[in-house]
């Protein structure tokens, strides 16, 4: 039996117990309305309810798009940018402007001064490898001030370590490379870390060495041979520990392009051929070394990291050629490397008064490549004899000029002699 309560819902009693059957009822009158309706009035409906979607999309983008145009002329009227401004359609794909805020690490001298002086490469874009060495030697800061953080500490002291560590790696026969990755993991540790103390110097100095041969050389040396040579004064776990914290200072940063990369690069391109083959040494290896050997004088003091060391070796390379051949090679001009040639005159006066450089012959080294080799001379007794301009830093203190190992001096290197270590 069924009635109708007082909210106008049907039900149905069974049995003494309600349902509500309102749902059940709605569902079927709805589905026979559905049936008898017309299908074009069902198609009319759904006409226009697109058209109102649409009409209120096309009504939401005229309003960004107004949005945007006026935002821009705001910033004209404003003293701002251009209204030439590229706006999002949805026909159209957004236009991805490229990003020219990387170019900042370019300087202007190195894209607009020096082109780039390499041939055509068969292996790649000569631009593109001169922009990124370029790129790297502004990446690699270095500054002669760097012993202002450390009080006790001269540049006296920086001379004595340079020259030791050139003296380490020809008993070991290090290639050049090796010495001046070292020379640059140095001067830039010591550049980030402050008060630092003397008697640091040397496990710092024989550090950098360890690392720049695990990067170089195909064979380097043990540890316990780096450890050797300081004759007990840093031992295989100092040298360990004291790698690690170069490694986190340099930021793990290793890749430098160093002074004797520049050298063997402004060469080769000195000396190319109709048929240039860039990776084949073509150069003299006597006048390589004797460059080299300059170079090496040069670094010892503290002034050289003043500049950068693209234009160190293209200054070295003038002075023992000529402005065309460094024209041609560097792509630098004469107002790029005057300051670097005027500083480095006093010390090609001093090389060229000592007796030049000889090639010599290493174990396990190929004829063609003993210019590789680091070699050692007297220069500590050399840069004594340098007589720097009065407009240049002259040297504190004096050098040991016996030609003896820096072991006695000040107490801050031990070394054992060049004739008491392993070959």
């Amino acid at each position: 039996m069924g009635r109708r309560d007082e909210r106008g819902v049907e039900k149905e009693v069974l049995g003494g117990s309600e349902v509500a059957c309102s749902g059940r009822l709605q569902a079927k009158h709805g589905k026979n309305d559905a049936e008898n309706q017309c299908p074009s009035t069902v198609a009319t409906r759904k006409r226009k309810s697109e058209d109102i979607k649409l009409g209120d999309d096309s009504q939401r983008e005229a309003k960004r798009h107004n949005y945007e145009i006026q935002a821009c002329w705001s910033q004209i009227t404003a003293g701002g940018g251009t209204p030439c401004v590229l706006i999002e359609t949805p026909q159209k794909d957004v236009l991805v402007m490229p990003d020219i805020s990387n170019f900042a690490r370019y300087r202007f001298q190195n894209l607009f001064i020096s082109p780039s002086p390499l041939p055509d490469l068969s292996w790649g874009s000569s631009k593109d490898v001169w922009l990124k060495m370029l790129s790297q030697e502004s990446k690699y800061v270095h500054c002669s001030q760097m012993l202002q953080n450390h009080n006790n500490l001269n540049p006296d002291m920086r001379s004595i370590l340079m020259d030791w560590l050139i003296e380490v790696s020809e008993v070991y026969s290090l290639h050049r490379e090796t010495f001046y990755l070292a020379q640059d993991f140095f001067d830039r540790f010591m550049l980030a870390e402050k008060a630092v103390s003397k008697s640091m110097l040397q496990l710092i100095g024989v550090t950098t060495l360890f690392i720049a041969s695990k990067l170089e050389e195909i064979y380097p040396p043990k540890l316990h041979e780096f450890a050797y040579v300081t004759d007990g004064a840093c031992s295989e776990d100092d040298i360990i520990e004291m790698e690690l914290i170069i490694l986190k200072a340099l930021k793990w940063e290793l890749s430098p392009v160093t002074i004797i990369a520049w050298l063997n690069l402004f060469l080769q391109v000195s000396s190319l051929k109709e048929s240039p083959k860039l990776l084949l040494p073509q150069y003299s290896q006597e006048e390589f070394i004797q460059i080299a050997q300059l170079l090496d004088l040069c670094i010892l003091h503290i002034g050289s990291l003043d500049f950068q060391y693209r234009i160190l070796a293209a200054a070295a390379l003038y002075h023992s050629t000529s402005m065309d051949v460094v024209a041609k090679a560097t792509g630098l001009e004469w107002e790029s490397i005057s300051a670097c040639v005027q500083w480095m005159a006093p010390f090609f006066r001093v090389v060229q008064r000592n007796p030049p450089l000889k090639l010599k012959s290493f174990k396990k080294v190929a004829e063609d490549s003993r210019h590789n080799i680091q070699t050692h001379t007297d220069y500590l007794h050399m840069l004594d004899e340098v007589k720097l301009k009065p407009e240049c830093v002259p040297l504190e203190g004096s050098l040991p000029s016996d030609g003896q190992s820096p072991g006695a001096v000040g107490g801050i290197l031990t070394p054992p002699q060049s004739t008491e270590k392993t070959q």
